[in-house]
């Protein structure tokens, strides 16, 4: 993989396999009580067990001919995702059972997966490395900002940050993979097809997560446009999520681009000692 892979020596990723209270949610829009935020949320969290264990599947498929250090890194993101594919399915039984009917967006995803698995297993690598792309830079604003889950009631909070934490940790596994899957392609070939996977990936997870979002908002009985207006201004202006993170998923179609080029572990090791901090004795 050479010089396009700068994954630190010493990185260690380590499965946190909390189980999160799998409590009632009593507050419909858990997050600060905006409806906005909440379907947000909400609407990525549809997406994560099913998008979490196709990944999985993505990268299995090239394990057995990966370097052993690579081996070693794809199983241990294997039971990251496991675990996160597990507390968010538990997390959207929740939000079903507190009043929204998640069926229609599931329906949605069992779809376009199915489609997704009749291609090619390099093309579904080069999707999972975009994907992992933007839950990785999702996941540093997240914990840059961690006080806006300080009143996100229960530990429904907690199991953002973890998972946010994670995505972090494990950001360069599919990129890694995908250099060594392609290590005998020319490097313009090479950026071609990750650059077109990266748009292609990047519209239909936009277009994907506002139609769930609409769908979530049209369920509290909140159309028309005000309530567009609201979205948007939620996603690119305040607290713009996706302006947020729109320099670092520019830098994906760099020449040399590599996730470990920004080290971001001082989020990890905040997020770990503040962790153990919360449940060591005093």
């Amino acid at each position: 993989m050479g010089e396009d892979t700068p994954t630190p020596g010493d990185l260690a990723i380590k499965p946190r396999d909390r189980r999160f209270k799998r409590e009632e949610i009593r507050k419909k829009w858990w997050f600060n009580g905006d409806p906005v935020a909440t379907a947000w949320h909400n609407s990525l969290s549809v997406a994560f067990p099913r998008g979490e264990s196709f990944f999985i599947e993505s990268l299995k498929v090239f394990r057995a001919d990966a370097p052993p250090k690579l081996e070693s890194e794809i199983r241990a993101f294997t039971a990251q995702e496991g675990n996160h594919a597990r507390e968010h399915a538990a997390f959207n039984r929740t939000a079903n059972n507190s009043g929204y009917n998640l069926s229609g967006i599931e329906k949605r995803l069992e779809f376009q997966l199915a489609n997704a698995r009749q291609r090619p297993a390099i093309a579904n690598l080069a999707a999972t490395m975009a994907l992992e792309h933007f839950t990785a830079i999702m996941a540093h604003q997240q914990l840059k900002q961690p006080d806006r889950f300080v009143n996100v009631p229960g530990e429904i909070g907690e199991l953002w940050l973890w998972h946010a934490a994670e995505e972090i940790e494990h950001k360069a596994v599919a990129y890694d993979t995908w250099l060594h899957a392609t290590r005998d392609w020319s490097r313009w070939k090479r950026w071609k097809i990750k650059s077109l996977l990266m748009l292609i990936v990047s519209r239909n997870f936009l277009e994907y997560r506002l139609a769930d979002i609409y769908d979530l908002l049209e369920q509290d009985g909140l159309t028309g446009f005000k309530w567009k207006l609201r979205v948007y201004a939620f996603l690119f202006w305040r607290p713009g999520m996706i302006k947020s993170i729109f320099p670092a998923w520019l830098s994906f179609f760099r020449p040399g681009f590599h996730p470990w080029k920004i080290d971001d572990r001082h989020l990890i090791m905040k997020y770990d000692s503040e962790f153990a901090d919360a449940v060591m004795p005093g």
